[in-house]
């Protein structure tokens, strides 16, 4: 049983590895005549985009096209992002609610009053064109709900299985659920926190643990073209401006005290750690959200980066090299996608526990 699992890994592993290749090979605008710029291809996938590119085939691209809503002066615009025809350059101009826009290095611009075509200076900056209020459903956003909508699938699913068990025994879905729920309650909430004030906290940490956790996973699947929720900033900082909410309205007596006035040191020691203490409040959720941010993202950036090697050297011999260590990292990228949520998730109760934390006398 154990071999056949190992096995199944292995091979799961070897596919998402070697199918980043077709990956790596594209370009942004999807042609072999250009020349393979590694930086270009790799800043492409990482970062956000307004649609999927799946794959070509025979010459056309097979995309998922995602709404555009755009706030201009017009009003609210609104229409698909597949009227750009995957065009990166700024050159296809579209004309909605009375103006023009172009799609430029990932962004959406819309042209001045007159303009039909975007003009650029040395830097190949956009010169006639603004950027209108951009709120559109990325594929960062549209997976975001893709994970809360499988999140509560799974949980439903296994809370209806509890209700059909006679005893309480889990099984189906449940049975893999639970351990995990038992780990964060045993291993993290009780531990940080205590056992008289976790369970205010646990909502938030299974949400926390698991949302982070599928997210990562679904950052690792090929065929979702780079749409890795956990490797955009916007969304890490939010979850910790949440930890830190959380922290700060839970703070005690006791919590306040030892940042402002540290209790059993001399005066002059308080005033000189006061703003030390102050500074630590902000610089804890900011390293919660670079933390998760880089760690994902550095992967991500080392695997694109080993298979750009083949069209660097454009030999095949260089192949299972790349093939190898991106295998290798691949097998790291599966295991940082839970430990990541790990270390969020025990961070985060860490910092509760200090808030909450009772004097001792």
């Amino acid at each position: 049983m154990k071999i056949n699992t190992l096995k199944n890994i292995v091979l799961s592993t070897l596919f998402i590895a070697v199918f980043n290749i077709s990956f790596a090979s594209e370009t942004k605008d999807g042609g072999d005549d250009k020349k393979f710029d590694p930086k270009d291809m790799i800043m492409h996938h990482v970062q956000d985009a307004h649609g999927f590119h799946l794959w070509d085939w025979n010459g056309h691209a097979v995309s998922l096209s995602l709404p555009i809503i755009l706030w201009t002066d017009n009003g609210l615009t609104t229409f698909m992002s597949s009227a750009f025809h995957h065009d990166d350059s700024g050159k296809e101009v579209v004309e909605r609610n009375g103006a023009k826009f172009v799609k430029l290095h990932g962004k959406i611009y819309q042209l001045n009053e007159g303009a039909n075509t975007v003009a650029f200076d040395d830097k190949h900056h956009a010169t006639n064109a603004s950027k209108p209020i951009d709120i559109s459903i990325t594929r960062n956003v549209f997976m975001m709900w893709v994970s809360v909508f499988v999140l509560f699938l799974v949980f439903i699913t296994a809370a209806r299985s509890y209700k059909k068990s006679e005893n309480n025994v889990p099984t189906g879905i449940a049975s893999f659920i639970e351990p995990l729920v038992v780990f964060v309650r045993d291993d993290i909430g009780i531990p940080m926190i205590g056992e008289k004030r976790y369970k205010r906290y646990m909502p938030y940490l299974l949400t926390v643990f698991f949302f982070i956790w599928i997210n990562n996973i679904f950052g690792l699947i090929p065929i979702l073209n780079g749409a890795n929720l956990s490797g955009n900033i916007a969304f890490t900082f939010t979850l910790a401006l949440f930890t830190f909410i959380i922290t700060t309205f839970s703070g005690n007596k006791n919590y306040w005290q030892h940042i402002f006035w540290m209790p059993g040191v001399p005066v002059p020691m308080k005033i000189f750690l006061m703003p030390i203490e102050i500074i630590g409040i902000f610089t804890k959720p900011i390293s919660l959200m670079i933390r998760l941010f880089a760690n994902i993202t550095a992967g991500h950036i080392i695997i694109l980066a080993l298979m750009s090697l083949i069209f660097i050297f454009k030999s095949i011999g260089i192949a299972p090299v790349s093939v190898a260590f991106s295998l290798f990292i691949t097998v790291i990228e599966i295991v940082v996608t839970a430990i990541q949520a790990y270390i969020f998730t025990i961070l985060s109760a860490l910092y509760f526990g200090m808030a909450t934390e009772e004097a001792h006398h």
